[in-house]
């Protein structure tokens, strides 16, 4: 796996994302998570992400437990903002100085580490000033608790508002060939003016891309993705349509739907002079990871590319991204 700067902090090219080991994904199975972690770093993938709301709690101890006596292999990622309780409610957004110190303290104890080395602010809290959640942020880096910043799902003015009080290092927003709003919306354009990395969740459209989901009842009962506007109705039907034009340019390539899907996330790195982009697909099992870390082998051509645009253009895709848009793009 080749590596990848985000504003000097050296990646590799493709990240794993940690999220449905624990939850949302439906039931998860803890010794198959660690194997495919540490699967994971054997083959070079060491750029791991979580967060503290995941679980909640229990997926940064999970990774605690699978990188043990591996930390130095690995880039480190989690977040804060998204408060929970330990039943699994939901507190909402909090972006006040106090919590963040506590928040990062809670994290580096469940993760067993004593840095972590990219810390995200989840979501925005927009009643408190993004220059007194920061603040926080870079006493945290001064202190030595945490060595690069990041921000997930902000608007272009307030990741600028971040950047002059503490340097962001990535920016976390969902992008793939059924979400390409950062095209539009002016944050890959601000990233690549800043200097800033893109960091890209959701890269196989939360699973959708691969073309294994063809129904709703293809999900677990308690899969998240039964109550995405995107799985639901007419918007399922049009968007497998989508998956379906994908999928057979992957058939002529001899590759997967998802490694394609995957390889057009890796290409869009520095395309037309835009930032650094890399993909972290989400599994929760060793063959899937396999199959996805195949994707940096896939080259596309220009060709490719342009057929991928027609086939997947942006505004294609049926339904939000959320249920609930609020918290996004803040």
């Amino acid at each position: 796996m080749q590596t990848r700067a985000l504003a000097g902090l050296t990646v590799s090219a493709q990240g794993l994302g940690c999220m449905g080991m624990s939850e949302f994904y439906g039931t998860g199975d803890e010794a198959e998570a660690v194997r495919t972690v540490q699967r994971a770093l054997d083959l070079g993938v060491t750029f791991l992400d979580t967060a503290d709301m995941y679980g909640p709690f229990t997926n940064e101890r999970l990774l605690g437990r699978a990188i043990a006596g591996r930390r130095d292999e690995v880039v480190l990622a989690t977040k804060f903002g998204n408060e929970r309780t330990p039943d699994g409610g939901m507190v909402g957004v909090n972006g006040r100085p106090d919590y963040v110190r506590r928040a990062c303290d809670a994290s580096l104890q469940r993760l067993g580490v004593d840095v972590i080395d990219l810390y995200y602010q989840h979501r925005v809290d927009t009643s408190v000033p993004v220059e007194d959640t920061w603040g926080a942020i870079r006493e945290l880096v001064e202190a030595g608790k945490v060595r690069h910043a990041g921000i997930s799902e902000a608007a272009p003015a307030t990741i600028r508002r971040a950047h002059a009080v503490q340097p962001v290092t990535a920016l976390q927003t969902e992008y793939s060939l059924w979400t390409r709003d950062p095209e539009d919306d002016g944050t890959l354009a601000t990233c690549a003016e800043l200097g800033i990395g893109f960091v890209a969740y959701s890269p196989i459209g939360r699973g959708f891309l691969s073309g294994r989901i063809r129904s709703v009842d293809d999900l677990a009962p308690d899969d998240f993705r039964r109550r995405n506007p995107r799985f639901q109705g007419e918007a399922f039907r049009q968007n497998l349509e989508l998956v379906d034009r994908v999928r057979r340019i992957a058939d002529e390539k001899g590759v997967t739907a998802t490694q394609l899907a995957l390889a057009w996330v890796m290409a869009q790195s520095g395309r037309a002079g835009g930032p650094t982009v890399v993909p972290i697909p989400g599994t929760k099992r060793v063959r899937y990871l396999e199959e996805n870390v195949g994707a940096a082998d896939v080259r596309l051509s220009e060709e490719d590319l342009r057929r991928l645009d027609e086939a997947a253009p942006a505004g294609a895709t049926a339904g939000d991204r959320y249920p609930d848009m609020s918290t996004v793009h803040r």
